[in-house]
């Protein structure tokens, strides 16, 4: 039996009317789930105020209410615990319910704007490979040993996280990788959880319609880094100028790998191909099946990671050859008219250059680059002026597209991308807001050896128009048009 006593360990707290030794059954914080005896904690959110919903909670049965503020209306036999903060006292009470789950395994966290899931996905391959139960909690999927879970967000919330860190827990598992998003640590959702290390990637415009500024964002970032424990590791990337930064109040043991700069994981690419990349790491020579520099940069990440929590060398090495790319990920095909088609999911700025000149620097010349990319609805609206500008910069030809418009106009949103395109590269552009319609034009302008790319929504299958998802697979429509025009 778990009482609310046992589960307020550590949370912060103001006032308690009632009895905190009553039994409790769950913990909830949408009052639409909330059971008898189950506890409910009120959120403040963007979009709504979990205190506005304490009746509803109580009358659904709920044993106890955790608050920051208390309602006028006090009922006999309910326990109302006031706290500081409501989201901080989720992530703490959902740990301290399910038992500490993150104690009894090595959590890896990654940050940063691009590669948090290719980084945590291929350390949760490679482990697997070399023999262990592994954990994964990504934007892709959660995986529990081999058991698949889908995922909503980068970060789930804290019960989903404490939930799901328990069942590995109980099914043996010795590390997880899971993606930190900025909105996770923001939200609180990581509190009181243990981890064995952090790893950041770089920082680049992402989420300011949410940060509202990018030091603000890159600050939330810090955090995480800022309350790692003296035993873990903190791995940054010291050629991004906000590696150092991550670091500067971390108590954690610091780690540094680079491909420009000293570091202590090195890397240096000896040849960048379509078939993958030849690098050096730290003096050692190794083939790997991944592409562009940008992903020299996340296997920098795993080959460290992977020593610092005790694999030998070269057993890390000869896995880190076998590894391949994650679903949507500079996932690529050739067609049999010999047209290479690029799935990726480049949504920020940064991610659509770092794509782009990969692509630029492995071609001969003569090939023409066609690049089809939108921008999310309801998102951050200063980078699509940025993203056309750099798709026309480093393209042959670029088509403009919906991508998730999600409640907003997709034509708008095409027309802000349309307002950072240079005029001398106006001549080069097509707008089609049918997203399949402009992966078909791709598709038809392509002759012998071109290549196109489809950028913004990589491994997502399905497309969100006014609050309905659609099924609609990038990788799946691109293949398929390309088959049917060779017929």
């Amino acid at each position: 039996m778990i009482l609310l006593r046992d589960i307020l360990y550590k949370v912060t707290l103001e006032k308690v009317v009632g009895n905190t030794a009553v039994p409790i059954t769950e913990i909830q914080f949408d009052s639409r789930k909330v059971e008898l005896n189950d506890v409910f904690v009120a959120i403040r959110g963007t979009l709504s105020d979990g205190h506005d919903y304490i009746q509803m909670a109580c009358e659904k049965g709920a044993i106890a209410i955790i608050c920051e503020e208390l309602p006028s209306q006090i009922i006999n036999g309910i326990t109302y615990v006031q706290v500081q903060d409501s989201q901080q006292a989720l992530a703490l009470m959902a740990s301290n319910f399910y038992e500490n789950p993150s104690e009894n395994l090595k959590l890896v966290g990654v940050t940063g704007t691009n590669g948090k899931t290719t980084i945590s996905t291929l350390l949760y391959n490679l482990f697997t490979q070399a023999g262990y139960e592994v954990g994964l909690l990504s934007t892709v999927k959660i995986l529990v040993g081999a058991k698949q879970y889908p995922a909503t967000h980068t970060t789930p919330d804290s019960l989903t996280i404490n939930k799901h860190l328990k069942e590995m827990v109980d099914a043996g598992v010795e590390f997880c990788f899971m993606e930190v998003s900025s909105h996770g640590i923001h939200q609180k959702r990581t509190e009181g959880l243990h981890f064995t290390g952090g790893i950041f990637t770089n920082l680049s415009h992402d989420h300011l319609d949410y940060h509202k500024s990018f030091k603000e964002y890159r600050d939330v970032k810090k955090a995480f880094f800022d309350q790692l424990p003296k035993k873990a590791f903190a791995l940054t990337n010291s050629d991004d100028k906000n590696g150092a930064f991550m670091l500067q109040n971390t108590g954690a043991k610091k780690y540094t790998y680079a491909l420009k700069t000293l570091a202590d994981y090195k890397a240096q690419i000896l040849e960048n191909q379509f078939s993958g990349l030849l690098l050096k790491i730290n003096n050692n020579e190794l083939w790997v099946k991944l592409i562009g520099y940008f992903n020299a940069y996340n296997l920098l990440a795993i080959y460290g990671t992977a020593e610092l929590l005790g694999l030998e060398t070269m057993e890390v090495l000869q896995l880190i050859s076998t590894l391949e790319s994650v679903d949507g990920r500079f996932q690529y095909s050739v067609s049999e008219n010999k047209v290479t088609s690029i799935v990726d999911y480049a949504h920020t700025p940064d991610a659509l250059k770092n794509v782009l000149e990969t692509i630029n620097a492995i071609r001969t010349g003569n090939e023409t680059l066609i690049t089809v990319v939108g921008c999310g609805g309801d998102r951050d609206a200063a980078k699509r002026p940025k993203m056309a500008n750099i798709a026309t910069q480093l393209s042959n030809k670029v088509i403009f597209t919906s991508d998730n418009p999600r409640t907003e106009d997709p034509q708008q949103i095409i027309d802000e991308m349309e307002a950072g395109v240079s005029p001398e590269h106006f001549k080069k552009t097509l707008s089609i807001v049918d997203r399949k319609q402009a992966i078909k034009t791709a598709c038809q302008m392509a002759e012998e050896g071109d290549i196109i790319l489809v950028a913004g929504k990589g491994h997502e299958t399905y497309q969100e128009i006014n609050g309905v998802r659609k099924d609609f697979d990038d990788f799946k429509i691109v293949n398929e048009l390309l088959t049917a025009l060779n017929k």
